[in-house]
């Protein structure tokens, strides 16, 4: 594939659908059996869904909202939209009516393809109070009993549309500056943004995950697709990076499936953030202790062996004889779990801790630790097969340029940078200036070349399954609530939301009087009815959530967040680092099977 060459990612697709023909490419589970599509019967439905996303109205430029799960449907209508001149602004089917309003409205979307009637029905009521009324396609369909009062139309109805025209080329062929989606994320005002990736960004990714790949072969590759679509990492790595090299995707039943789906599909490459591999570290490691004796005996020497090596400790005669038996007693049945011709597994959307990062390592399976964000599209640097630096996230990829600005935030640019967030000048000038898109993460660059973050600048979590959160949107919600007087969410790297607490002293001391407690907080955060009604107060918040954003557990504090003992501002902003320094033992301990 000649990536400067191309002209738009719809060409991409065709290029190598007609290369592949009838080979199988798109595979997803009916009947409980795995069925595929063919490039060719792909190629047909996206010049079908194309023109008659055209025959509807649908004008070069005009977004559409794309609100489904994986499935092969999803790659479709994404191409369709390009290839008929539009953007797609995918959409996570977590979104709340909130969340889809706010897509519809500052987007202007003009039509919306949805998957399910449950996601329908959020999708409906958005639309319902948008500023203008899109026309909703359903890939299935809703089985609603009366029209609520909006244009609905069939994924039949597109594929009948495009059909009428007896045309085998799409009706539009977008140029490699045209903008080929645009993807929201969170942003520290809390109110997702709407990144602008042209069809430039996201091929030269593309060419930059080849030339970093290229060196373990890259013919006949499967990958297993769970990360939602909708996430910049997976549209990117696992959506359009399989199309340039003709693999075949698997779309997977969901992520109480993965472990035998992995088995089934036996993928080679996937694409996954930190929370799979800490979630499958944990299995494992229950496994090994149920099962006990000498299997674990050699699994924990296997561990160890195999940390102490990549670590760049010596290994004597008797502990590389041992190392290289426990390849095959240990290691090999580890890589069945994935089952058994994985190449490489790469983690991106969040840090990857340096422990588990290291657990599956020296267990022989490959992870190669990359970094980017939404803005590029996302891919900015990875590890490369041949030379992985756990703590590191590599070098910058083909195509890509990085620096370490004067104050230690890492820039980057290149053809992979956003063209802006949608309709906010402002807030694309304060990222991007002459070229250079500032990541608001500080690191470093070593003699290597590879890029170590040891900080972020920007007031983001990243929760570690690859979510950007805005914890300040939380922390407002919270501090509404009559209950709580101040707020802080934690969970950056962490499976979800915690909460440091501090309960309104008035509030409080009303509430010990009438239920006849003492009033001192010291005494109050500790009293169980106390932290119930507190809970409360969290319970209401969490409702108006997304999945992402709700707080599972909280501590309760007595001591505000003041200038005095440095925990505020003046202008009444936390200090996170200072507040983490005091109470960052309470938070993680959030995380255990035990009460804090």
């Amino acid at each position: 594939m000649d990536f400067k060459a191309l002209t738009s990612l719809t060409e991409m697709f065709f290029q190598t659908a007609e290369r592949m023909g009838d080979k199988p490419f798109l595979w997803r589970k009916i009947d409980k059996e795995w069925q595929p599509l063919t490039w060719t019967e792909v190629s047909q439905a996206v010049v079908q869904v194309a023109h008659g996303l055209k025959a509807l109205g649908l004008k070069s430029g005009e977004r559409v909202l794309l609100v489904a799960e994986n499935r092969p449907e999803w790659l479709i209508a994404d191409l369709a939209i390009m290839a008929a001149g539009g953007i797609t602004v995918p959409a996570y089917t977590t979104n709340t009516v909130h969340d889809h309003l706010h897509l519809l409205n500052n987007s202007g979307a003009r039509l919306v393809i949805v998957s399910t009637r449950p996601l329908a029905e959020r999708l409906l009521t958005a639309a319902l109070q948008a500023d203008h009324q899109p026309t909703v396609i359903s890939i299935e369909p809703l089985g609603l009993t009366q029209n609520p009062g909006i244009e609905l139309r069939q994924w039949q109805d597109l594929l009948a549309l495009g059909a009428a025209h007896d045309v085998a080329t799409p009706p539009v062929s977008p140029a490699r500056n045209d903008t080929a989606c645009v993807i929201y994320t969170s942003g520290t005002g809390g109110a997702p943004k709407g990144v602008m990736l042209s069809h430039g960004a996201i091929i030269s990714n593309c060419m930059g995950a080849y030339h970093l790949l290229e060196e373990i072969g890259l013919e006949d590759q499967v990958f297993l697709c769970f990360l939602p679509l909708s996430h910049s990492y997976e549209h990117t790595a696992g959506q359009f990076f399989p199309i340039a090299i003709a693999a075949q995707i698997y779309y997977s039943e969901g992520i109480e499936y993965l472990g035998s789906n992995m088995a089934e599909v036996r993928p080679t490459i996937m694409t996954a953030v930190p929370r799979l591999y800490e979630m499958m570290r944990g299995r494992i490691l229950k496994g090994i202790e149920k099962t006990g004796g000498l299997k674990a005996k050699l699994f924990f020497l296997a561990l160890e062996l195999g940390a102490k090596r990549i670590e760049g400790q010596k290994l004597n005669i008797i502990q590389n004889l041992l190392d290289r038996l426990l390849d095959l007693l240990v290691r090999r049945k580890v890589a069945g779990r994935f089952g058994g011709r994985l190449k490489a597994m790469v983690s991106g959307g969040a840090p990857l801790n340096y422990d588990v990062g290291l657990f599956f390592t020296a267990l022989g399976v490959r992870i190669l630790q990359g970094y980017g964000q939404t803005e590029s599209a996302p891919l900015i640097s990875c590890n490369p097969p041949s030379k992985v630096k756990l703590r590191c996230v590599g070098p910058a990829v083909r195509g890509v340029e990085a620096r370490i600005a004067e104050d230690g935030e890492i820039c980057v640019r290149g053809e992979l940078v956003m063209q802006g967030y949608w309709n906010d000048a402002e807030a694309t000038a304060a990222v991007i200036k002459d070229g250079w898109l500032h990541t608001g993460d500080i690191g470093v660059i070593d003699e290597d070349n590879y890029i170590r973050i040891t900080d972020r600048k920007k007031d983001i979590l990243v929760n570690s399954g690859g979510d950007n959160i805005s914890p300040q949107r939380i922390e407002g919600f919270l501090t509404l609530q009559p209950e709580i007087a101040q707020a802080m969410a934690y969970g950056d790297r962490r499976p979800h939301l915690v909460a440091l607490l501090v309960p309104d002293a008035d509030h409080a001391a009303a509430w010990a009087q009438s239920h006849g407690k003492p009033p001192e907080l010291e005494t109050l955060i500790s009293d169980p009815d106390f932290r119930q009604h507190v809970a409360q107060a969290v319970d209401r918040v969490n409702r108006t959530l997304s999945p992402i954003e709700k707080v599972r557990r909280f501590h309760l504090i007595p001591e505000g967040f003041t200038v005095d003992n440095e925990m505020s501002t003046p202008t009444l902003k936390i200090r996170r680092h200072v507040i983490n320094a005091r109470y960052g033992a309470d938070l993680t301990a959030l995380y255990e099977d035990r009460k804090a």
